[in-house]
């Protein structure tokens, strides 16, 4: 299949993917503590990938090892605690709205540091994604009064984290191939995950009962499926399209997620729906051919 059609096939799955990763992460909060699902999500996708993608250190050149420890620590590492702290406080359908917001960063820092180029018909695609984004966190806020809002805040310093990974891996690591570049991202972080455990007392304070072995076993499911295979092919589009086209997978994602959330019982109103049509059509413009 030529990249043409292949990016939008990785970017319908990553979709799907990514959208029910959050309601993956709200079950496992249920029997695990949120600095508990970020490390454990980390040391699984790591366990997960070594035994495949050991051969892929072989294609990792001195030369790459600052740019994917900089990428591991900014594009998985923080984001990890930053969305479990999050969806512990907030509904997981508004904390993959606020993701949204990626596709904007990715244009703004690829412009400001990493002199990358764009059309107008980008920044309108993105500024209108932008405003069904807007609509959709008022009215989430408006049906959520309860919950506290200051931990949508770790979203946003995550989608930066984000937008500063794409821009990183289409500039600097774009000679390195999909799996090579998950496998030494995840290499990279087990020491520290390991050293977040050990000073939160992880094992010496974790107990094992039903509620924790259910979370363990969603934040599994989330870890091959969510991260390790999703960052593959994550990695993979980037190389195949451009930054704003690999970032707006944020942008369908809410959809996703969304429908998790009604089904685990979270409200949905027509406003967020047209909401939801707003960002693709603001997906489309910014994609679309000339």
């Amino acid at each position: 299949m030529e990249n043409k059609k292949l990016r939008w096939v990785y970017l319908i799955v990553l979709s799907i993917i990514w959208g029910s990763s959050f309601i993956l992460m709200k079950r496992a909060l249920i029997g695990l503590t949120p600095i508990q699902v970020g490390a454990l999500r980390i040391l699984i996708t790591a366990i997960f990938l070594l035994p495949f993608g050991f051969k892929s250190f072989s294609k990792i050149k001195k030369r790459h090892w600052y740019y994917l420890t900089l990428n591991g620590f900014i594009g998985s590492f923080f984001p990890a605690f930053l969305f479990a702290y999050a969806i512990d406080k907030i509904d997981s359908s508004i904390a993959s709205i606020l993701n949204s917001l990626t596709p904007l960063n990715t244009l703004i820092f690829g412009i400001l540091f990493f002199g990358f180029g764009f059309r107008k018909r980008q920044l309108i695609g993105v500024l209108i994604g932008l405003i069904g984004t807007v609509l959709l966190i008022l009215k989430g806020a408006e049906l959520n009064p309860n919950q506290d809002y200051f931990y949508a805040s770790f979203i946003l310093i995550a989608s930066v984290g984000y937008a500063f990974n794409v821009n990183i891996l289409k500039k600097y690591l774009h000679d390195l191939d999909a799996l090579s570049i998950t496998v030494g991202n995840f290499t990279l972080l087990i020491i520290p995950t390991f050293i977040v455990l050990w000073y939160t007392n992880f094992f010496e304070t974790f107990e094992v009962n039903e509620s924790s072995i259910k979370g363990i076993l969603y934040l599994t499911v989330l870890a091959i499926f969510g991260t390790g295979l999703a960052k593959i092919m994550f990695n993979r589009l980037i190389q195949i399209s451009n930054p704003i086209f690999s970032s707006s997978v944020t942008y369908i994602i809410p959809i996703v997620a969304i429908s998790w959330g009604i089904l685990d019982g979270e409200k949905i109103t027509l406003i967020q729906i047209t909401s939801g049509f707003i960002i693709l059509f603001g997906v489309y413009l910014v994609n679309r051919s000339k």
